[in-house]
């Protein structure tokens, strides 16, 4: 389990991450989704002790990594998969690991044959490795202390399709046996396939926080009228939270009547008024995300 409450980190007069608390609880994946520069490795540093927090805090199973006997044995990280040395083989990478961590060299190899990499993969310098094979090696890392708890960032990245459908059923086999997974990824249709929950960040700040079936099916209100411009003026000065879509309607915040009345007094004619469909996890991060405007990185 993690837990992380009021977290913050403040870089001078740069708030990177502000007062951010969620939960990611055994037996499920948690989708940790956010643009660039919205805080999402920064917190993900924070958690496994890379980044000094300023305040706040965080703990895996009820401790603070920094207090974690063998950490590797209770949580695997995967924040960068080309942080591994180019100059070693991948089956070295993982032996010393092991060592490390004090598990046998016989895990090393289920490890490797777990990830695709046994045989001659395993004998070949990490640096003459493709990006989809240190993804393989990193999650390979993370899983070699047999942790109850898994952090990765951008996991699938260099992966391809049947890659990516590999890696999905790791995780969903980790999470089913009672494991934790936080996994953060701009992958948004393979997070939504394979998370239970979701927590979204932007501007440092957590703007959804929820299972994954209830967040993409609360999309409020969709209206379209035969004056667009006056229908658009009317729900802002109804203080109706509300964004265009392509086909020329609104997305809205708010209940039908409100919306009905509001049209009806200013004389617009409304073609519909009705529950907006769900457009799946990409529209539901990019309405909760579209003021967010950092390019820094994260």
């Amino acid at each position: 389990m993690i837990t992380v409450e009021h977290l913050t980190k403040g870089y001078g007069a740069v708030t990177a991450v502000d007062d951010v608390s969620f939960e990611c609880v055994p037996g499920t994946v948690t989708g940790f989704l956010g643009p660039n520069g919205a805080g999402k490795s920064t917190t993900m540093r924070m958690i496994c002790g890379l980044t000094p927090p300023t305040s706040g805090g965080s703990t895996v199973n009820g401790v603070a990594f920094r207090d974690l006997p063998n950490p590797g044995r209770h949580i695997g990280v995967l924040l960068d998969a080309s942080a591994q040395h180019a100059g070693r083989t991948g089956r070295e990478v993982l032996g010393l690991s092991a060592r490390l961590l004090g598990v046998s060299q016989q895990r090393v190899t289920e490890m490797l044959e777990l990830v695709g990499l046994a045989g001659p993969a395993e004998k070949r310098r990490v640096g003459n490795y493709s990006l989809g094979m240190r993804q393989r090696l990193g999650l390979a890392h993370a899983l070699l202390g047999d942790p109850t708890v898994l952090m990765l960032d951008e996991p699938a990245n260099g992966l391809d399709p049947e890659g990516i459908y590999w890696m999905r059923s790791v995780l969903r086999d980790f999470a089913d046996r009672g494991g934790t997974v936080m996994l953060s990824s701009h992958l948004l249709r393979e997070v939504e396939a394979v998370a239970d929950h979701l927590v979204v960040i932007g501007n440092g700040k957590i703007v959804a926080d929820g299972a994954k079936d209830e967040l993409l099916h609360s999309g409020g209100l969709y209206v379209r009228g035969l004056a667009t411009d006056a229908l658009e003026k009317v729900l802002v000065d109804a203080g109706l939270s509300s964004q265009p879509t392509r086909d020329g309607g609104f997305a809205v915040a708010g209940d039908a009547e409100t919306v009905g009345r509001a049209a009806a007094a200013a004389g617009i004619v409304l073609l519909e008024l009705r529950p907006a469909d769900s457009g799946g996890l990409e529209e539901m991060f990019l309405r909760l995300t579209s003021n967010d405007s950092r390019k820094d990185a994260a």
